[in-house]
């Protein structure tokens, strides 16, 4: 797949009708030859902002709360957790789409949070550097998390995910949709052949095929 297919999508795309909002484009990867045994969870950052400003809360001490204040949407320190039954946890897990944790509090987090946030997959996650050291800077991680994409394949063989709006240019719909096709390749265990096909859809139209 090149920047000449997904241009020739997005074209398609450009000839429906116009709606009175800003559509978003959503990327659909179409996995085969692969068995139950083998799910994608893969963290993508993109080039390019993905049109929508995500949501970040943080479970910080006071080593952190200062800068946690100023980058995330919501501080959690360790004297709010008893705040938070599971009906408040799964409407905090719903909200937020993101959870920094402050690596000295992790056993604590587990332990009040684990299992509400496990079962929707929201707890503060190392592989996207979300459990930080105390000395950690918090603005930079959440400058990438708004640019990182999540694709799961747990509900079958299709992923898919938000790779921008209408409003940004075919430049950098086409760099975000290759840059997670790459991280997908490399994420399956023989590359092209997993792949059946790739789709790209408006949020009200029907996908259009790129390959």
């Amino acid at each position: 797949m090149d920047k000449e297919h997904i241009k020739k999508a997005l074209d398609e795309l450009k000839q429906l009708p116009k709606r009175k909002f800003v559509q978003s484009y959503d990327l659909i990867i179409n996995l085969k030859n692969l068995t139950k045994q083998e799910p994608i969870d893969l963290f993508v950052t993109v080039p390019h902002s993905k049109g929508k400003k995500i949501k970040v809360a943080a479970f910080v001490d006071q080593q952190l709360a200062g800068q946690a204040e100023q980058a995330c949407d919501l501080v959690i320190r360790e004297t709010d957790f008893i705040k938070y039954d599971p009906k408040k946890m799964k409407v905090l897990a719903q909200e937020y789409d993101y959870f920094i944790a402050q690596a000295t509090l992790m056993p604590k987090i587990a332990a009040v949070f684990g299992k509400v946030f496990g079962k929707k997959g929201k707890m503060p996650n190392p592989k996207l550097g979300c459990v930080v050291p105390p000395n950690a800077m918090i603005e930079p991680l959440v400058k990438k998390l708004n640019s990182t994409v999540r694709l799961q394949s747990r509900k079958g063989m299709t992923l898919q995910c938000l790779v921008g709006k209408e409003a940004q240019s075919d430049e950098e719909i086409s760099d975000n949709v290759l840059a997670v096709y790459q991280s997908v390749l490399k994420a399956v265990p023989n590359e092209h052949q997993n792949i059946k096909n790739v789709t790209l859809k408006l949020s009200m139209s029907k996908p259009v095929r790129v390959i």
